[in-house]
């Protein structure tokens, strides 16, 4: 069996989180760490944004201001996600590694076996969506507005959104995993033409996204939900996963990221 290794949860700033998913990726690629899974979360609510979104167009960024919370721009594609109360991973593997598909579609399926099993370690009878092409006049700019290819859903609705980039050689999969989320403070995050369009907006990405604790009848905490998904993980996915820290040399590449771009408006507002 193949062993990964695992960084345990810990909660960062936005700017980090981000430059730290970026650090591992490249000392991936270079050989000199291990294919890896990472358990993370946010100091504070924060709002990510997809690589290709505009972010003076769609983000409300002097409410963000006001409210003192978080905002980044992803590496990774896909739509705005508001970060607080869920588990986030991400997946950090080379190309030419065995378990993984070449397709970006296909590597996906593979991933979510990993979230699947999670979700059922919890007593959720989720499932993986199945390949579409989304018709996006229907959608807002916030992810879990409609499922991708092989997202997880329990009862047609979405319970974790994820996005993917694949630079030098190495396959990057990081998402969220919803135990709760505020549908009111997301979508005062975004923008709309009006507020009747916000809210038909609202309205409808209540009928399609759902969290775990609007489900299970008894809540469960952030501690059970990581040994869920960590045992999960290891086992739709058929790897060891072996606990471990970031390198020194890792930890230098968060710094340099984080300056030269996630705690930049350079970076952050560049579209």
């Amino acid at each position: 069996m193949t062993t990964w290794r695992f960084l345990p949860y810990q909660a960062y700033s936005a700017a980090e989180n981000m430059a730290i998913d970026q650090a591992v990726m490249e000392l991936v690629a270079e050989k000199k760490v291990p294919p890896t899974l990472r358990f993370y979360g946010w100091q504070v609510p924060t709002l990510s944004i997809g690589y290709f979104q505009k972010a003076k167009k769609e983000v409300n960024l002097s409410y963000i201001k006001e409210k003192n919370l978080g905002f980044v721009r992803r590496m990774t594609g896909g739509r705005a996600v508001l970060h607080d109360k869920e588990l986030t991973y991400s997946v950090i593997v080379p190309e030419e590694n065995p378990i993984m598909p070449k397709t970006v579609s296909e590597s996906y399926r593979v991933i979510s076996q990993g979230l699947l099993e999670g979700f059922k370690a919890l007593g959720l009878n989720a499932y993986l969506s199945d390949p579409q092409k989304t018709k996006k006049e229907h959608m807002s700019a916030a992810c879990f507005d409609s499922p991708s290819d092989y997202e997880l859903v329990i009862d047609g609705k979405k319970v974790a959104g994820s996005a993917q980039t694949r630079q030098h050689g190495v396959v990057l999969q990081h998402g969220s995993i919803l135990m709760d989320f505020d549908e009111d403070l997301l979508f005062s995050l975004l923008v709309f033409p009006s507020e009747r369009v916000r809210q038909r907006l609202k309205e409808q990405f209540l009928q399609k996204a759902v969290a775990i604790n609007r489900i299970l009848s008894h809540p469960v905490s952030l501690d059970e939900v990581i040994q869920a998904f960590y045992e999960g993980f290891e086992k739709g996915i058929g790897v060891k996963l072996e606990p471990g820290e970031l390198t020194p040399e890792e930890k230098e590449r968060v710094q340099a990221r984080i300056r030269e771009r996630y705690d930049s408006d350079d970076w952050n507002l560049r579209r």
